[in-house]
């Protein structure tokens, strides 16, 4: 019951993005028929899940939304803003209840329960008076409604199911699917068979032997009746015929079926499908046509016929044979998708990873041996061990859209909120990125989003008053760069006010009176903890916390936050993650003893390192100044320096560095192994590797080397420019 209960609770919440997607469609003013009835298909589907899983909670919450929906799709009711900010609410409220079934708790807790109501009184006055349905309904015994069945019921969809013998094996009630079918219509008739019931000694009594024929009235579609039975689909044997349906095709209906032929025809007359008459002359008929047909002679397809009798144009059958081949291809791609387990994958990418190692250390034996053909094995297997490194991170690569669409709701609470006009508009959503950092990104840019909202962008009265647009436009942005991927949150609002966060700072203690800072160190004051510049306290700011938390949940990705402003223009924040947490291409380099792992992808070239004074950390690279940093020096490497060193050049965010290293070892598959407590503070090393020899190499941090070479850059410069101002004022 829990897996059956954890696939419900999955699909629901997709089903749950795809109806308030739809919604915020509908409020920006598509009026797209299809748009409508994949929100109320959206609706309807968890009202069934929830109904066949029986959370009643959900299921009964559910219907009043459905209801709301029905009446859209059905043109009672036009959309409005407010229609559309209760469904939203109740879009929230069935998240909280799937929260509280994921927790074990079945049944709504008070609080919530009267929220729940509430968005339902909300709803009322758009749900109008539903017509009454024809006819008396009687509780019969099993719970089911259904009519006197004496009426001839001839516009009644006639439903055939018999359920698989493991349907309650597998958790589902096939009560539950016709109590569920109410929600759709009434059921005018039903006779329950039995006939596959086995003598009571050999009668297993999990096993289900059940089938039943069933009238039902309704108006919904053949598509929303089958959906009743999605989630028994495969494991039940399903029959619905049409309203006022010919005779031949009832005929045909119990030839399909396995029981008795005079009894399932008697059923069909009590059940007022058929006459007796139409029921015994067209068996009569069905028997004769049997005896004299030709068994081996095939039949023309029904285009042909049509064409044969004039009854539609070529051109007709053409494009309908077209379209019914593109309906099936679309449902052979959905049937191909399979769910995993995320915590399936994580275990592959582990294997993977100790494979990875285990060939390295293969071919490295295979070098020392000097075997021609040993070593033209592990070649192969080595090309192998990488194709099937990059097959497993590609499963678990996803599009960061999917992070990125949910903030087109947050605009427009936050719009609704503080009474601004806001854009959100995305680029590179279909930018991959390893799923476990999707996961983890989605608070930091929340918090980015929501700054450049609240902190960002100005009244609509301000900016009109700077000659600025009155609607603000807030972009998130994502892109490949260098290995990395970069997202940004871009505002045009006013800016940061750089005397505020520093007269702030000072009041804080984060900084001395008198102390001084480089413009981009005042702004990257922002990011310290418990810092706000907001007055007042808010439901979305001022209340010291957010910023310093992006930057720690984005280093604890292995990753950097900056931020650019402009006053007046507004501010553009830039996150740089790596791609994945898991497997790397490495640069493998050697210093002394030790061995340091360099992410090929930030890589440019390698040079070798002229003679230069040690007190130099820079060299001249094609007239373009290149810092440096000796890895030797910087981890006080024992030993003398060789006579021959070399330069690896890398960029990180558009900054070049040089790495001088003793050697130069040549590309490595690196499996990311993280540093242990003790030395997560490290800076300059951002993990540490397995070599084939059974060595520890480390990781550098690339982008805490080029900023230590950028910073010392920067001191030296402002240090030569304070020498020129003493020298000149001596002179």
């Amino acid at each position: 019951m829990d897996e059956i209960l954890n696939v419900f609770s999955v699909e629901a919440r997709e089903q749950l993005v795809a109806m308030e997607s739809g919604l915020m469609q509908l409020e920006q003013g598509d009026r797209d028929p299809e748009t409508i009835n994949a929100v109320f298909r959206a609706a309807h589907t968890i009202k069934g899940g929830a109904g066949v899983v029986e959370i009643h909670t959900v299921e009964k919450f559910t219907h009043v939304l459905e209801n709301v929906l029905d009446r859209l799709r059905n043109g009672e009711i036009e959309v409005s803003g407010e229609m559309i900010s209760a469904l939203l609410l109740g879009c929230d409220h069935i998240g909280i209840l799937l929260d509280l079934v994921a927790r074990g708790q079945m049944e709504a807790d008070e609080d919530t329960a009267r929220a729940g109501e509430g968005i339902s009184e909300q709803l009322k006055p758009f749900l109008g008076e539903r017509k009454a349905e024809a006819g008396k309904l009687a509780e019969t015994e099993s719970g089911v409604q259904r009519q006197d069945s004496s009426a001839a019921v001839n516009d009644c969809w006639h439903i055939s199911v018999r359920f698989g013998r493991n349907v309650l094996k597998n958790g589902m009630d096939p009560l539950a699917f016709l109590r569920y079918l109410l929600n759709l219509g009434e059921i005018a008739h039903m006779a329950t068979l039995t006939d596959a019931l086995p003598v009571a000694d050999e009668m297993d009594p999990e096993l289900c032997y059940l089938g039943f024929e069933i009238s039902f009235r309704s108006h919904a579609s053949k598509e929303a009746i089958e959906r009743v039975f999605d989630f028994c689909r495969d494991d039940c044997d399903l029959h619905i015929l049409p309203p006022n349906s010919k005779v031949e095709e009832f005929l045909g209906l119990i030839e399909a079926l396995p029981e008795e032929t005079m009894r399932l025809g008697e059923i069909l007359v009590k059940s007022g499908a058929l006459t007796r008459e139409e029921l015994e002359t067209g068996l009569q008929r069905q028997q004769t046509n049997k005896v004299g047909a030709d068994d081996t002679a095939p039949l023309p397809p029904l285009g042909n016929i049509l064409i044969q009798q004039n009854s539609v144009q070529p051109e007709i059958v053409e494009a309908a044979a077209a379209k019914q081949k593109t309906v099936s291809e679309k449902k052979a791609a959905e049937a191909s998708l399979i769910r995993i387990h995320a915590d399936k994958l994580d275990q592959l990418i582990d294997l993977v990873g100790e494979l990875v190692i285990a060939g390295a250390s293969a071919n490295l034996l295979a070098r020392k041996s000097g075997e021609g053909t040993l070593m033209e094995a592990t070649s192969v297997l080595t090309r192998l061990v990488e194709s099937i490194r990059d097959s497993a991170l590609a499963l678990r690569m996803v599009q960061i859209g999917e992070t990125f669409n949910r903030f087109h709701r947050v605009a427009r609470d936050v719009s609704k909120e503080l009474n601004k006009d806001i854009e959100l508009v995305i680029n590179g959503a279909e930018t991959e990125l390893d799923k476990s950092v999707v996961e983890k990104i989605g608070d930091p840019l929340m918090h980015l989003v929501r700054n450049a909202m609240d902190h960002g962008i100005e009244s609509a009265a301000a900016r009109a008053a700077a000659g600025k647009p009155v609607k603000g436009r807030v972009e998130l942005n994502a892109f490949h760069d260098s290995g990395s991927i970069v997202i940004e949150v871009v505002d045009d609002g006013g800016g940061l006010n750089k005397d505020r966060i520093q007269a702030k700072a000072i009041e804080k203690g984060v900084i001395q009176a008198g102390e001084t800072l480089s413009d981009q160190e005042v702004v990257n004051l922002i990011f310290e903890p418990g810092f706000s510049t907001v007055e007042k306290v808010t439901n979305l700011s001022g209340r010291g916390v957010g910023m310093d938390v992006v930057r720690k949940n984005i280093t604890a990705l292995r990753g950097t936050v900056d931020v650019k402003t402009e006053p007046g223009a507004g501010s553009r924040f830039t996150i740089r993650l790596p791609l994945t947490l898991a497997i790397i291409d490495g640069f493998l380099t050697g210093v002394g003893k030790a061995s340091y792992v360099i992410p090929l992808d930030m890589v440019i070239e390698c040079i070798e390192l002229a003679n230069t004074s040690a007190d130099r950390d820079y060299i001249n690279l094609r007239g373009e100044v290149l810092p440096f940093v000796r890895l030797r020096e910087l981890f006080e490497v024992s030993g003398e320096r060789p006579a021959r060193e070399n330069v690896v050049v890398v960029q990180y965010a558009g900054q070049k560095a040089g790495i001088v290293v003793d050697q130069l070892l040549g590309e490595f598959q690196t499996v990311i192994k993280p540093l242990g407590t003790l030395f997560r503070n490290m800076r300059g090393i951002g993990g540490s590797t397995i070599l084939g020899s059974g060595e520890v190499a480390l990781i550098l941090d690339v982008q805490a080397l080029v900023s230590r070479c950028a910073t010392t850059e920067e001191h030296q410069a402002r240090s030569a420019h304070g020498t020129r101002l003493l020298e000149s004022h001596g002179a």
